[in-house]
């Protein structure tokens, strides 16, 4: 049973993936905007309904973290067998968010196994969390795995092992944006482009190949060295990858739930934040 530690956990990285979504313009990613484009409200809509159905297995994952209070193989079974519970629960509820659920379920079980964590100690247990092999997982291997074999990319499976890097380089991205006097929304879609320039996003290798890859990229660090969002430049360079994005049908899933992460992160005390290695 969880208690209301776990709950709190729990509605914060829904709340965090809530907050991705609500993001514009999010360059080929479901956004707000979407709700008054007819053909694209239901997949936006959907998203942010499904994204509810997160909360109890999160708040499960978190339970069982703190019930066992270490990294361990058994916490690590444990976390595959809700995750994949949950999955089919998000199904149910309309669908989306695998990766994000992965992501913010490491993060959600690493936070409840230290409650005086921040930022940096999360990410580390996390990662000796991922680092265990899931006994109960389905043989069969997943697109994305299928991807990151076929291209050798790190795939969600190894930027979870890593200790989520792209989650570290889009938290450090926020906390840098804002201090330079960035609206809480421009941090946010600037830590996005940070994930974007250089995450190899299997769902990108998978619609767009390898070229269509740097292509994304390039254009996320255009961004960037243009000023960020918060500059007239950064902006104007937003509005045409994004564009560009919708024009060509690429969506850079991997990175909304990574930052998603970043967000979650983001919601831990002020107090325990200290800068990610």
């Amino acid at each position: 049973m969880s208690s209301r530690e776990d709950e709190t956990l729990a509605q914060a990285a829904v709340t965090a993936l809530t907050g991705q979504l609500a993001l514009a313009p999010k360059p080929g990613l479901p956004d707000p905007r979407d709700l008054g484009a007819r053909a694209l409200c239901r997949d936006h809509g959907s998203l942010r309904w499904s994204a509810k159905a997160l909360a109890p297995g999160l708040a499960a994952m978190a339970a069982a973290a703190r019930r066992t209070g270490e990294p361990t193989p058994g916490l690590r079974a444990e976390l595959g067998a809700i995750g994949r519970s949950t999955e089919h629960s998000v199904g149910l509820a309309g669908g989306g968010h695998k990766g994000a659920l992965w992501a913010l379920g490491f993060l959600v079980a690493a936070a409840a196994l230290d409650a005086r964590a921040g930022a940096q100690d999360v990410a580390f247990a996390a990662k000796k969390l991922a680092a265990f092999n899931d006994k109960g997982a389905p043989r069969r291997p997943s697109r994305g795995s299928s991807i990151s074999a076929k291209y050798g990319a790190a795939g969600a499976r190894g930027e979870a092992r890593a200790g989520f890097p792209h989650v570290r380089r889009a938290f450090e991205a926020l906390t840098r944006s804002r201090a330079s006097g960035a609206t809480q929304a421009q941090a946010r879609l600037d830590a996005l482009l940070t994930v974007m320039s250089t995450l190899q996003d299997t769902e990108l290798l998978y619609t767009a190949g390898p070229l269509g890859l740097r292509h994304v990229q390039a254009g996320a660090r255009g961004v960037l060295e243009a000023g960020g969002t918060a500059t007239e430049a950064g902006r104007e360079a937003l509005s045409a990858l994004d564009a560009d994005l919708h024009a060509r049908a690429w969506s850079p899933r991997g990175s909304a739930g990574l930052l998603a992460g970043a967000l979650f992160l983001d919601s831990l005390p002020v107090g325990t934040h200290t800068r990610l290695a």
